[in-house]
This record gives structure tokens, sequence and C-alpha cells, in this order.
């Protein structure tokens, strides 16, 4: 069974609360999603430690769509039989994302970590075993870390992550303990247009036509400033245009997403990106940006 579960700002992967904070050196503001406030859910100390300094908190909004894929659990969907490496290279770049999946244990526990990777090579599904075994936060969520790229990881960890092949599991050793994991994905980032190309781009009618511009802020923001032909979805309105989002877009056309300086605008091209849409490209620096670059006559705010 393949399953995907979540919400608006928890993407429940980079929830992995406690142990992913402290494996990452730093993370994107991408994971600092930007919700109404309802639930807070924060990271601890250790998360803070092991993913770095940026994580800000999750807050979940129940019953909303997620905007990345969130929580993944039951794995066989994806690989029909586990097979182990010990970090036979695949191509890696600088740009390209991996979702990570994980079980870790105790550094002196070699017996359970022996009868772990016997069990997953005989089949078992790693979100089970993470869930009942790790000693990571992540274990509710199957042991899912969420997407990470080059540079947010301790070096043993992401050199055996970066390294692995998609699906085979990796042993590694880091200061936590020995991990078993592997990558369940991988893809790459979404792309950033500048604004003086995308103003460029705006004075062709066909692109006006053709492309899709969205305008993630929020009522009050487009009354202070806006642009012309961009249509709005605000970001604290997710869970009502999200569900059916490919009827409103079409996600064989190019999409821009555009938000005040480029954070929110983000998270939805990203969350646009998961759900299948196949040029999706987030506006640098926002409509700020926008106003100092190319036309100051749109206020700032």
């Amino acid at each position: 069974m393949f399953r995907i579960t979540g919400n608006l700002s928890a993407v429940s992967s980079p929830a992995a609360a406690s142990f992913s904070a402290a494996l990452r050196l730093s993370v994107s503001h991408i994971l600092a999603l930007a919700s109404p406030p309802t639930h807070p859910r924060r990271f601890s100390t250790f998360s803070r430690s092991l993913l770095g300094k940026h994580i800000s908190s999750l807050r979940v909004r129940p019953r909303v769509p997620s905007m990345y894929p969130a929580r993944l659990s039951g794995f066989s969907a994806l690989k029909a039989r586990a097979s182990f490496s010990s970090g036979s290279s695949s191509s890696s770049s600088q740009s390209r994302e991996i979702l990570v999946q994980h079980v870790l244990v105790k550094e002196g526990d070699s017996e359970l970590f022996a009868e772990l990777q016997k069990r997953i090579l005989d089949g078992e599904d790693m979100s089970d075993l993470a869930a009942e075994y790790s000693i990571c936060p992540s274990k509710k969520e199957g042991g899912i870390l969420g997407w990470v790229k080059l540079g947010q990881m301790v070096p043993e960890f992401e050199e055996a992550a970066f390294k692995a092949e998609p699906n085979h599991v990796v042993r590694c050793k880091t200061q936590f303990g020995w991990h078993l994991l592997q990558v369940l994905s991988e893809r790459e980032p979404v792309k950033d247009i500048q604004v003086e190309e995308l103003h460029s781009k705006m004075q062709d009618p066909v692109f006006m036509d053709e492309a899709q511009l969205i305008d993630v802020r929020e009522p009050d923001e487009i009354a202070t400033a806006s642009l012309p032909g961009f249509k709005v979805f605000p970001l604290r309105q997710f869970g009502t245009w999200a569900p059916d989002i490919t009827s409103k877009l079409n996600p064989e056309k190019d999409t821009f997403v555009l938000c005040k300086v480029g954070g929110r605008s983000l998270q939805v091209a990203n969350w646009l990106q998961s759900q299948g849409f196949k040029s999706v490209y987030n506006v640098a620096g926002g409509i700020q940006a926008y106003s100092l670059k190319v036309d100051p006559s749109i206020p700032t705010y």
C-alpha cells in the first residue's frame, strides 16, 4: 500500500520532528510553512541540533491537503523488495533533491541493527520497522525525513544518501547511531525566475495568454500592490482551492508563482510540482523585487 496524507503546513515528512532536525545542518525556508495558527507543533532541541538552526515551528492544520508528499507509509508500491548497498554511487548533482527514509538505532545495538537489516532484506516494510524500533522521532512518520539536498545533512549521512541507488537500503553511522536508510524518490528543485526576465516575458501577449500566473498573497496585500494577469490563490485559503487545483490550472502549462518576497510562492511552487505540474517557476524576490528593479510605481509594503 502506498499512502500519502498530511496537511498544509506540516509536511509530515520534514516533521520527522526530533531526529530530523539534528540530521540536517541547515534547512531551507520551504519547511517553515506559513499557515494560520492553529495547533503548533515544534521541533525539539534534539531536532534542531540534527536538522539545523533554521527550522521554525510547523503548524498543523487538520483536513487540509498537504503541500508536499507528506506522511508516507507502506512503501511496497515503491519497491518490490529491498536490497542492500554499501553506497554504490548513482549520479547526483548540486541541485538534485532526494526523499529519504531511515531507521536509527543506538550505536551499541548491533544485534537489533543486524536483525532489522535481515527483516528488511526479507521484505518487511521499513516504515513499519521504523515505527516500532527507530529511536528517531521520525518513527511517527514511518522514518521519513523529507526532501533534502546537498549541504543540509551531517556529512556521513549525506554521503551515504546521495550515493545510494533508489530503494536500495544503505548502512551508515553518524554521531546519533547506526542508520538504515533509503532514497525513495528524487527530483529537481523548482526553478527561479528573476523579475526582470518575468517583466520581459509579460510584454508578449502570447505569453500572457498561455502562461499561468498565480499570486499567493492575501487579499489585503493584493489591494495594495498587484501585477496584471495574475490569478489570486491566497495561501491561507489553501484548503479551499487545493483539492481541485487541476481543474483550475493546467499541469502541462508553464506556471509562475508570486508572493511578496518569494517565500510563500516557493512553498506553493514546490507543492504544485509535487502534484505533477511539469514547469513551475518561483518569482525570485516577489512583487517587492519587481517594484524595486522593474516598476517603482508599484507600492512596497
